[in-house]
Order: structure tokens, then sequence, then C-alpha cells
């Protein structure tokens, strides 16, 4: 079997297995599918989960899709060829309780030819509240998940995630991070390509035991109503992230994706206050003094 068709199974294997967990761990909602062809080649299986009793609003995403790249992606990624294919699980979850965090995790394959292809993805979080014990935990399962092929990787990958979730215009990360990773090959790696195939693989099996860590930790957490509109006001910022900086979408856009998939990622209610600002000593101001690059969580 092929490199590309074991991936394939193997990434639907993943979506299918998170979104059993994430059911159970949700107790209430479940997710309702809808298989999609793309026009030019390929397509997916969008799931999305909506008003469960812990999520308000999840999708667990596969997609290949293959065809012609448009000449910006092209430009874009320095290649001559305009043929490709490309894999991927994408998940996003927005969770009702303002103490249980947003979560984010891709694992990507990503072909034109032998000579181009390579291996991205990663987890990140993004806390509403920032609770230092949670934080702690979450990067240390992706520290001990990138050790179990290099030691090199969680520091490097970690650096990737502070500087690709920054969000420029506001000066804050949108979130407190995790890994971050692109272009992974042999010749950048020192891995082989099975070797590189069971990375992506062991992170897309972290997220399962993160998540329902998090969601038991935090989903009794009593919370007020000024608490749900901090949520709000964290979520504008999730938003504008996605639209203004974030890749995946823009390859996406770029290679006339399914919309509905691509914008699965925004959540369902975010408010935009303006010139908003928390209180002294809050807990909303000290999550703000949280959001910045290089805290070492591990």
């Amino acid at each position: 079997m092929m490199l590309r068709d074991k991936i394939v199974l193997a990434y639907q294997k993943i979506q299918d297995e998170i979104c059993e967990s994430l059911a159970i761990a949700d107790g209430k909602g479940r997710f309702e599918e809808e298989i999609w062809e793309r026009e030019g080649g390929g397509g997916g299986r969008t799931r999305v989960f909506q008003h469960g009793d812990v999520i308000e609003k999840g999708g667990v995403n596969f997609s290949a899709v293959y065809g012609k790249l448009p000449e910006a992606v092209k430009k874009a990624f320095k290649v001559d060829n305009d043929e490709f294919f490309a894999c991927g699980v994408s998940i996003v979850i927005h969770p009702i309780n303002p103490f249980v965090p947003i979560i984010h995790m891709n694992i990507r394959y990503f072909e034109m030819d032998e000579q181009t292809r390579w291996f991205g993805g990663g987890i990140d979080l993004t806390p509403h509240y920032v609770i230092d014990t949670d934080a702690r935990y979450f990067h240390h399962i992706l520290k001990q998940t990138c050790n179990e092929f290099d030691s090199s990787f969680y520091k490097k990958f970690k650096k990737q995630a502070d500087d690709y979730f920054f969000i420029k215009h506001r000066n804050e990360t949108r979130g407190i991070g995790g890994i971050f990773y692109d272009r992974l090959k042999p010749e950048n790696t020192g891995l082989d390509w099975e070797q590189l195939f069971e990375f992506s693989l062991a992170v897309g099996n972290s997220f399962i035991p993160i998540y329902t860590e998090l969601i038991d930790r935090n989903r009794d957490t009593e919370y007020t109503e000024a608490e749900q509109e901090w949520q709000y006001q964290r979520r504008s910022r999730y938003a504008e992230f996605n639209l203004v900086y974030d890749s995946g979408t823009k390859f996406g856009l770029e290679t006339n994706g399914r919309i509905e998939s691509i914008l699965m990622s925004l959540p369902p209610m975010a408010k935009w206050t303006y010139n908003h600002k928390p209180a002294d000593n809050s807990l909303e101001a000290t999550t703000l003094t949280k959001l910045i690059k290089g805290i070492d969580w591990a």
C-alpha cells in the first residue's frame, strides 16, 4: 500500500475515534456528518457538533483533495509543478463553559511528487481564562509526545507555535500555544517517511487524552454572566486570527475548498466591544499577562 493510501485510512480512523470520544465526553450532543466532493478532485467528511452539554460548537473534519494548484499557491510554495494531493484532519472545539478552553488540532500531509512532499500540523490551546495547572498539563503531554521521536522537537515546535499563533495587530498570542510544525521530511528531521507518519499519528492521538482531561477538570466550574462576556471577547480574537492569518483558511479558500468546512473553526458567538479593557488585578487582566510568547509551561 502506498504511503498516501495509508495516511488516508489512518487519518479517517483518527477522525472516527475523536468523534466517538468527544460524544461520550459531552454526554448529550452528537455529530452531524456531511460527505462532500470538491470540484477539481477529492472530497471529505465534515462532522459538526452543536448544542451539547459541554460543546457549544465543534468540528472534526477530514479531507483528501487533489488537482491543480492555483498560481498564487504555487508561488507561495515556490514550486513549478501544479499537481497536488493534500490530506488532513482539522479540529476546533468551542465549549460552553468559559473555564473550558478552546482547542485546535490539525494533522496533514501534502504531496506534489516524490521530491516535493511533507507533513505538517500541530495542536494548540486557547483558554478564555489561563489556568496554570491546565497549561502545564497540556504542554507536558505535548513534550512527552515529541520526545518519543526527537528530543529537539518540542522546544522547536513550541517556538514555532508561539510565533505562528500570534495576533500581530493585538500584540498578543491567540492562547498558550502548543506545537506547530510544517514541511517535515527526512532531509530536515533525520526521520524516515514512516517515522514522520507515526509522529503525525501520535500528535493526532494526543488530542483525546488531553481534551477529555481538561473537560473533566473544568466542565462543572460555575461562571457568571460577566465571565461569559469575557469568553465572547476572547472568541472574537480567535476569529480575527483565523480570518486574517491562518494559513489553512487561506489554502482552503485559494484551492476552491468547501466554505462551510473552512469556516467551521469560527465560534458560534463572539463580541467586539469597543476598546474593551478588563479591571485591574482581575482574572481577565491576569489572563492577558500570560498571552505572550516564550512562557516555559512544560
